[in-house]
């Protein structure tokens, strides 16, 4: 019996009705400040990142051919069926925390401790990633009007280990601008977005006038058995372990090609992270969700077809295509603006990976899942400075001192992981909560669900079989902590005791905070 009730402590779920409370907290309770435009700034720019400027390349040449455009559309309609499902959630429960959240409320506390977990590495590492990028581009903008970075400081390099200062600047401003409020970091991020989007226009626009037909002959290059691509152990995709050989161009190709820059896409999930903080969330968070992805989606497509059109698909560079495309025509004086949009992509991106992973570490501090001091807000800003400021030192730490291009592929595998727990959280909530007032409804339910579902662990099945090897041991570090701590400090977990008792936890400030504003009426806001 002691064993059935404890299994069954494991998949708890905690009620909308007590997630939605648990907001109104003095000290726990987020300002609502942002709009659907806000939202919208938000999606595009931790969306629009290296992936525009990078894969593009890579992608063409070793897969898709020009056909690579589908490859984005593939990649943007998988992330379509599952932001549909994140379009749901959010309005339903317009709560930060994102995916961790939306699994509390629909499959249970273990689960939503897992995908927590999960998605504080994802986003942390994301984070650190971006900021190593963004500190060679600045590397070499610099390096271009004759200022060299010591190398000691710079990130060393293959040869000779160094600390990468640029980097962890980056994130400790980013840090600072968050702690000061969310609508500073939201202007902030608009001025970013406009100069990036304007680049990537420029990008088109100019490319328009250089696009040669026959470049785009074949479209869709024949499939081709390419050895090279065969890698070995650790280092193969899992699907190839399962009997399935890796696809260079042909129809499989595009597929195979979705799978690689599907990292272009990952970001728009960041804007159900900051549910709390908008004013009309019911109405605000679906429109910012799919017009972000809409409105990238549409860039994408149009700057691979304008690329594979300036430059023919063998010739493309896989470092810099778009900068060597324009290079190759003669366009020399756009190079400089692409680098520019390059930096001022990242530099959004690592801000909003910040803002995710901060308000996701917040949800599950108020729960009670990780130690409860880091869910209070600062009395005049208005955010999770706690969380904020310990993620902001550690992301500053991982960016400066650790090599992590062997780690980034962790942040598809979460990314993936956390769209499909979201997508069958959607399906379980509408049967057991048909009664929820829904502001959007995910169309074809169960169906659009399940696609989302499929796609996603196709892409997953696509990952290195090392990235599902770290994914894994990060998970078992994650059971650790659960067993060792979170479980029992869960603030579900001590109010079952309250009630067994007779009494209310200490523990749980977010009770004591609703009674305290109850006998105090002015404290609240």
């Amino acid at each position: 019996m002691g064993t059935q009730t404890n299994t069954k402590s494991l998949f708890r779920t905690k009620t909308i009705e007590d997630t939605i409370r648990d907001t109104t907290a003095s000290r726990h309770r987020l300002k609502r400040e942002l709009s659907a435009l806000d939202l919208t700034v938000y999606g595009i720019g931790v969306i629009i990142g290296t992936g525009i400027f990078v894969l593009t390349g890579t992608a063409a040449k070793q897969y898709a051919g020009p056909a690579v455009a589908l490859s984005f559309a593939a990649a943007g309609v998988v992330c379509a069926l599952a932001a549909l499902c994140y379009a749901e959630f959010a309005s339903t429960v317009p709560v930060a925390g994102s995916a961790y959240t939306f699994s509390y409320a629909a499959l249970g506390e273990f689960p939503a401790w897992l995908i927590g977990w999960d998605l504080i590495l994802e986003l942390a590492l994301g984070a650190a990633v971006v900021a190593v990028g963004w500190s060679g581009y600045i590397q070499s903008l610099l390096a271009d009007v004759g200022i060299h970075f010591p190398t000691s400081l710079g990130g060393g390099t293959d040869a000779h280990w160094g600390v990468n200062l640029p980097a962890a600047l980056l994130v400790l401003a980013m840090t600072t601008l968050l702690v000061v409020g969310v609508k500073l970091s939201a202007r902030f991020t608009s001025v970013i977005v406009a100069i990036k989007v304007t680049v990537v226009l420029l990008v088109i626009g100019a490319g328009l006038f250089f696009v040669k037909a026959s470049n785009y002959k074949p479209f869709i290059p024949p499939k081709t058995d390419q050895p090279s691509m065969a890698k070995s152990g650790a280092a193969q995709p899992l699907i190839q372990h399962l009997g399935f050989a890796p696809g260079a161009f042909g129809v499989m190709g595009i597929f195979t090609a979705a799978a690689v820059v599907f990292f272009a896409f990952i970001g728009f999930d960041v804007v159900a992270t900051a549910a709390e903080e908008v004013k009309k969330p019911q109405r605000d968070l679906p429109r910012g969700i799919l017009a972000s992805l809409a409105v990238c989606t549409v860039l994408y497509v149009s700057v691979t077809l304008v690329v594979t059109g300036m430059q023919k698909y063998t010739d493309l560079s896989e470092k810099a295509p778009l900068a060597d495309a324009f290079q190759s025509v003669g366009a020399h004086w756009l190079s400089g603006f692409i680098s520019a949009g390059a930096v001022a992509g990242l530099t959004s991106v690592t801000l909003l990976l910040l803002m995710a992973q901060s308000r996701v570490f917040f949800a599950m501090s108020r729960d009670g899942l990780l130690p409860r001091s880091f869910s209070r807000v600062h009395p005049r800003f208005g955010t999770p400075y706690r969380a904020t400021i310990l993620l902001g030192l550690v992301v500053a730490v991982f960016a400066a001192v650790i090599p992590l291009k062997a780690l980034a592929e962790l942040v598809n595998i979460g990314t993936l992981a956390a769209f499909v727990v979201v997508s069958l959280g959607v399906v379980i909530l509408r049967r057991t909560r048909p009664d929820l007032p829904r502001a959007f409804r995910t169309p074809g339910v169960p169906y659009v669900p399940a696609a989302a579902i499929l796609a996603s662990l196709w892409l997953m099945l696509n990952l290195p079989t090392e990235t599902w090897i770290r994914f894994g041991l990060w998970m078992l570090v994650g059971l650790v902590v659960y067993f060792g701590y979170s479980r029992g400090h869960a603030v579900r977990a001590l109010r079952a005791q309250g009630t067994d008792s007779g009494t209310a936890p200490a523990t749980d400030t977010a009770s004591a905070s609703a009674e305290r504003e109850a006998r105090e009426p002015g404290t609240a806001e």
